[in-house]
């Protein structure tokens, strides 16, 4: 099965995020390839979606952040797209104030992770406002650091507005956060569509769908169960986890339930809830710094499975 390709633009309110996404629609337009895009806004009303081409599917998602108010409209329309559309890759333009951990938790639904080929996250840094972000609230402060911190590219925008020593500070600067990304100065977004696709999910544990962002420590892994577990047993792993696994979420099946439950996994707080039909049993992880072989073999222990 081919998997769609999805991209995660990041980056604060008018960084040049969809300047960033028309060039790259062009782009991809010219060299044939069937892409799809999906474009949150925290208002009512959509602002930018005429940039996208009347041949390009196209979802919107208005009025809320698809990290929290509009998640389950996320999930939906995200499967659409990816069973009746089937895109080769899907653009996601997120609002300015989501954080990328919270994206990528809203977009892997268990339901269908192993149909997508997660290539990684794009942050756009507008340059001049980076310089002066002390002027900013703390809170906007920590996103625009946040968004820096878990990018596995990052465009430095607005260089025409720079001197070269502010160029140059600014580079050290998002570098000294991020020494793993690859960044580009540059001006109204410009940057070769190869440049985006060559983001790389890097290295794969055997005989499963883990995507580490061209080796950059935020990653993600997709495990199916093939059997029921044991309840104090799964409890027992859950306490071995080390604090990088931020979120973890899926359907597993107990020894003691009829039907697949839903687990979710928050800041080291388990949550179990009853589904009364049988779903995949896929769980999607998501972490820091983690050793995704490792778990694997963990959880085939669980299963019984060696």
């Amino acid at each position: 099965m081919n998997k769609t390709e999805i991209y995660i633009l990041s980056g604060f309110l008018g960084s040049g995020k969809t300047t960033l996404l028309k060039q790259l629609l062009q782009e991809e337009k010219k060299q044939g390839r069937k892409v799809a895009v999906m474009m949150n806004e925290l208002g009512k009303v959509s602002i930018d979606s005429d940039v996208v081409d009347e041949d390009v599917p196209l979802k919107e998602l208005l009025d809320g952040c698809i990290c929290c108010t509009i998640s389950d409209k996320l999930e939906a329309q995200l499967q659409e797209l990816l069973m009746v559309d089937k895109p080769e890759a899907i653009y996601i333009e997120t609002t300015g104030a989501a954080h990328p951990i919270e994206v990528l938790d809203s977009i892997l639904s268990p339901l269908f992770a192993d149909r997508m080929l997660v290539k990684g996250i794009l942050s756009v840094v507008d340059g001049p406002r980076w310089l002066s972000r002390k002027l900013l609230s703390p809170q906007i402060q920590q996103l625009l650091i946040e968004q820096v911190r878990h990018a596995d590219l990052i465009i430095l925008n607005k260089a025409d507005d720079l001197t070269e020593a502010e160029q140059a500070r600014l580079t050290m600067e998002v570098q000294g956060l991020n020494s793993q990304a690859f960044s580009i100065l540059t001006s109204y977004s410009k940057i070769a569509v190869k440049q985006v696709r060559g983001m790389t999910s890097g290295k794969k544990s055997p005989a499963s769908s883990s995507h580490v962002f061209s080796d950059l420590s935020l990653s993600t892994f997709v495990y199916q169960f093939q059997k029921p577990v044991n309840q104090t047993e799964f409890e027992e792993f859950l306490r071995g986890l080390p604090d990088t696994v931020y979120r973890i979420k899926g359907y597993l099946k107990l020894h003691s339930s009829q039907y697949p439950l839903l687990f979710q996994y928050s800041y080291g707080m388990p949550l179990y809830m009853q589904e009364n039909m049988n779903l995949p049993l896929n769980m999607v992880f998501i972490g820091e710094n983690l050793d995704w072989g490792e778990m694997e073999k963990r959880l085939k222990t669980l299963e019984g499975i060696h």
